[in-house]
């Protein structure tokens, strides 16, 4: 390898690395959602979804944790069209479901009759519904166990296993 060559590509590493920091820290929840393909009421019925599928006890809840921006962003950044308009789709046929049983959106919709349409939708023959419940759920149970709190507080999660002690006496054997 030539020397030039080599020295480019490390100024051009160094460069990246050094503006790395500065390009992520403009990640904010305002600026993901700035991103949101779904409408409000589509987002508010995500949100009731992920927090049927995990609900606050003694933990928070996946809705509490922004679950529900984390799958639409998953959905929109990680998915084809096809998916993406079987996303939304999805979304509103639960909706027009719950509009039809009880008179009222998902979202408005009691704790029981949301988590009795969740368990009609997975037993749906439609191959489509099923698809939708499965990615939903998929992402919602991902999104859930990566979030911060219970990274921190449930799993303490260690960015390297292990500790080191250093002023443990030597057993001489």
């Amino acid at each position: 390898m030539e020397r030039r060559i080599a020295l480019k590509s490390m100024a051009l590493a160094v460069g990246a690395l050094a503006n790395l920091p500065a390009w992520a820290s403009g990640w904010t929840k305002e600026s993901i959602a700035q991103t949101a393909f779904l409408s409000a009421d589509q987002a508010k019925n995500l949100v009731a979804i992920v927090e049927t599928m995990i609900p606050k006890t003694d933990t928070p809840g996946a809705g509490e944790l922004g679950v529900g921006d984390f799958v639409q962003k998953m959905v929109t950044d990680c998915y084809d069209a096809k998916t993406q308009s079987s996303f939304t789709s999805g979304i509103s046929n639960l909706d027009q479901q719950s509009v039809q049983k009880s008179g009222k959106s998902f979202a408005d919709s009691s704790k029981e009759q949301r988590l009795q349409l969740l368990k009609d939708l997975e037993a749906s023959a439609d191959m489509a519904q099923k698809g939708f419940s499965s990615l939903v759920k998929n992402l919602t149970i991902q999104g859930y166990l990566t979030s911060e709190y219970v990274m921190t507080n449930i799993t303490h999660y260690e960015l390297v296993p292990a500790r080191y002690h250093g002023c443990v006496p030597v057993k001489k054997v």
